[in-house]
């Protein structure tokens, strides 16, 4: 009953405070004190009695009482850490003091004339009339020093040490909080004791100090780079003399952090996790406060984030394998499979876990090259192929692809990458993709396949992405599967269609990705990739098709016109035949539900603006038919291409630098006026006999659906006629027809299709495993032209890539902080709320 009775005279104290027109006294503390003093223990109470209708209210009709309830509030905290902390009830007052913030801020935050509001200095109190110094400090400071010294109070945030003399309590504004770390792991070895009430208020702290870092939600995307976010740059500047302290404990409580524990089935359903909470909000810290590098902008002089310079300066082996091990165990937690169903907790930051990720990446290279060193980088790679699989048809998710998208961009541009991808993938977590045997490769390229063909329409723009990590990673690629051979012709043969080339002035690049992807593996690993040779053979009539490409306008128009006229359901084979057995469990990818939230992000940038301005070829100018090399003429002069000359073992020392005769540039695609419309309907090629190789029959592409269908490889585009801003000329397609580098592969299909026809004929074969045994023992050396250099096109941060990160980011953070919803229902600018 005197819960109840407490609830109802906070709900009263409330009341009075928007109901009075007049200013309440600033020093009528037995009416503040109703806020901070009752039994109200939980932040679910506080969200409930103080209404979001009534704090605008108080905000636009009685303003200096919502000022004064702040300047309370943080004089309160300030005044706890005065007194260190120490009892119960100061504890509690400290609780709901940040409790009532965390739910106010944001609507103080929302109203422009409101945002200058806690940079203003806090009113003269008695206590500080000796320290005029004082007078000038910014409500925020105050706020966020007394945060901080919170953090790190013992008995009520840290375990505190034990005393021989006399119990007198430490100055928290003295205390090294460098001897109070949360968590042993990257510069301290000392593993404290461990109690979920100090959990618990940590949690709450660092709820807080993340609602005013959220001030940028509240900013529109543009308004980023002229008016960094201030509570940021002092929690992470020198003023800050928590700022060590608590990025080591930030890192270590996520990275040290178990789900499983001891691995007791369903112990998650019988106790209360403490931790969880902890981590999920630690990270969300951590990727907002890295965030916010202010040395983007060299016209805009700001000070250093120390967050980041620390990260940046992380050099010890046993430090990167602190944070990879914890990286790799809180990716794979979620896929992690038991014979008992939803016995072991997994946990749901995968997305904030990426991002977090990114920037360990992005920021220290040292830890990027220790990650690419090892095997453990597939533990990275499999969980983010899963996520992207996982969520391909679902639009609320497609952050998530982007993010995971990004990473394999970034790993890609490193030889070592490539090399790992040769590990043999063994089936360890359910996923809706035909079931292989092969390689970390064939996984990366079936999932890609999977994505392009039935992928949502929000997609496309990332197809460039995509296709730019197989090239990445393509010379190093020792034996495609049978299945994943398959897929990249199956690519090549939807892209390569004449209406798909000529609906978009982009689309043919995708062609020029592919067909690069081919004369990699051609070139330098040749030998055990008698799969992918063996497919080419058998789809020649594709390579035929694209080099005898009509480019007279007539048959162009016609080829658009005809297109845009059908309306016949598609007759792909994915529509009317079961597709190949997925891995056993799987589900089929779903969309999102309805009611589901999502926030909007803007565009992704294309992948010119992605990849690094470096000298180099551009693509259209590897292998130019207009200046055909000698050996590609005569077949005599070609360099031996078997193994490669950069086919190296997987647990060769990692280089940092290009490997000989490696080079890394920017290819920059024309920029398109609208998204790429996707290719249309094929059937996804299966493996035939070598029947159809001694015939010359081609495959020619299905219809495609109705205009109105989904667009993916099974579904039409848009009526690319309807497109004032576009049309395709016959001097437009001659530009990059001519510069189709078609002669690699033109060359291994004149010496290799009469060889294959004649076994065939010869000895009546009609098991394709035979013509492989043939293709495994064969080779082109000096038969092909002389190989071209290995071209690496590697990500380069851009100020695109950063606002769409921050948006994504905070976009996360907003919908997963639900339990309390902290900014539901204010009015956002950095994103729009959908329901779905």
């Amino acid at each position: 009953m005197g819960t109840t009775d407490s609830k109802l005279n906070f709900r009263k104290a409330v009341i009075q405070l928007t109901s009075k027109t007049q200013p309440i006294d600033a020093g009528d503390d037995t009416f503040w004190d109703q806020f901070w003093s009752t039994d109200v223990t939980n932040v679910q109470d506080v969200f409930t009695l103080v209404p979001a209708p009534e704090i605008r209210a108080l905000r636009e009709e009685a303003p200096s009482n919502l000022a004064t309830l702040c300047y309370k509030a943080v004089e309160k905290l300030v005044k706890a850490v005065d007194n260190s902390c120490r009892t119960q009830q100061e504890q509690q007052t400290v609780l709901n003091c940040i409790r009532l913030l965390t739910r106010v801020l944001p609507y103080i935050f929302e109203d422009p004339e409101w945002r200058g509001f806690f940079w203003t200095s806090l009113p003269e109190q008695p206590r500080q009339a000796e320290e005029p110094a004082e007078e000038s400090l910014p409500l925020a400071h105050s706020l966020l020093n007394a945060i901080c010294d919170l953090l790190f109070c013992p008995d009520f945030t840290v375990a505190g040490k034990r005393k021989t003399g006399p119990d007198k309590a430490e100055d928290l504004q003295a205390i090294d909080s460098c001897e109070y770390i949360w968590e042993a792991g990257v510069g301290f070895a000392h593993s404290p004791a461990r109690y979920p009430a100090h959990d618990l208020a940590r949690t709450e702290l660092l709820k807080l100090l993340l609602t005013c870092f959220s001030e940028t939600m509240y900013q529109p995307p543009v308004d980023l780079h002229t008016a960094p976010n201030r509570w940021i740059q002092y929690l992470t500047s020198a003023e800050n003399r928590h700022a060590l302290p608590m990025f080591t404990s930030l890192l270590n409580t996520v990275c040290a952090y178990d789900p499983v524990g001891l691995g007791v089935p369903y112990n998650h359903l019988l106790f209360v996790d403490s931790t969880e909470p902890l981590v999920d909000v630690a990270l969300q810290i951590l990727i907002v406060t890295l965030d916010h590098d202010t040395s983007q902008g060299e016209e805009v002089a700001t000070p250093d984030n120390l967050f980041i310079n620390y990260l940046s300066r992380i050099h010890r082996d046993e430090d990167f394998s602190f944070v990879l091990r914890g990286f790799t165990r809180l990716l794979n937690n979620p896929l992690t499979q038991t014979y008992l169903p939803n016995s072991t907790k997994k946990v749901q930051f995968h997305q904030e876990l990426l991002v977090f990720f990114w920037k360990m990446c992005d920021y220290n290279k040292k830890f990027l090259y220790y990650v690419l060193k090892s095997s453990d980088v597939l533990e990275i790679l499999v969980p983010i192929l899963f996520h992207l699989n996982d969520s391909r048809a679902d639009q609320s998710r497609v952050g998530l692809m982007h993010i995971g998208v990004f990473i394999l961009l970034l790993l890609s541009g490193e030889r070592n990458f490539g090399v790992r991808l040769n590990k043999p993938y063994t089936a360890t977590i359910p996923m809706d993709i035909p079931v292989f045997t092969g390689t970390h490769a064939d996984l990366l390229i079936t999932v890609f396949h999977k994505i392009i063909t039935t992928g949502h329409q929000r997609l496309q723009p990332l197809f460039d992405c995509l296709l730019t990590i197989l090239v990445n990673v393509s010379p190093y690629l020792k034996t495609l599967s049978m299945v994943a051979s398959t897929k990249l012709l199956h690519l090549l043969e939807a892209f390569s269609t004449p209406w798909f080339l000529f609906s978009s002035p982009s689309n043919h690049h995708l062609v020029f990705f592919l067909l690069e992807i081919f004369n990699n593996i051609i070139q330098y690993q040749f030998d055990g990739n008698s799969n992918l040779v063996y497919t080419i053979i058998r789809k020649r009539q594709v390579f035929h098709s694209l080099a005898s490409l009509p480019s007279d306008y007539g048959t162009i128009a016609k080829t658009l016109t005809k297109r845009t006229r059908k309306h016949l359901p598609s007759t792909s084979s994915n529509d009317n035949t079961p597709e190949t057995p997925s891995m056993e469990g799987s589900r089929p990818a779903l969309p999102a539900e309805p009611g589901t939230l999502k926030a909007t992000l803007p565009d992704t940038p294309g992948i010119d603006k992605m990849t690094g301005q470096q000298s180099g070829h551009m693509m259209g100018d590897l292998v130019d038919t207009s200046d055909p090399d000698p050996a590609a003429t005569t077949g005599l002069n070609g360099l031996s291409i078997e193994n490669g000359r950069h086919d190296r073992e997987d647990d060769e020392e990692f280089d940092d630098d290009n490997d000989s005769g490696q080079k890394s540039r920017n290819y920059t695609p024309s920029p398109s006026a609208e998204t790429p419309p996707p290719p249309p309907a094929v059937a996804d090629a299966t493996v035939d006999s070598c029947h159809s190789i001694a015939s010359n029959a081609a495959v020619t592409p299905t219809t495609g659906p109705a205009l109105h269908r989904s667009p993916s490889l099974k579904g039409g585009p848009r009526n690319p006629t309807g497109n004032t801003q576009w049309v395709p000329t016959s001097d437009w397609v001659s530009s990059w027809k001519t510069k189709l580098p078609l002669q690699t592969i033109m060359r291994l299909l004149q010496v290799l299709v009469p060889q294959v026809e004649k076994i065939c004929i010869d000895k009546g074969l009609t098991d394709e495993s035979e013509i492989l045994k043939f293709l495994q023992h064969g080779t082109l050396v000096g038969l092909l032209p002389v190989p071209h250099p290995i071209l690496i096109r590697k990500y380069q941060a851009n100020a695109g890539t950063t606002t769409w990160f921050r948006t994504y980011m905070w976009g996360v953070i907003y919908l997963r902080n639900v339990d309390p919803p902290i900014w539901y229902d204010t009015d956002v600018k950095l994103f729009e709320i959908q329901r779905v």
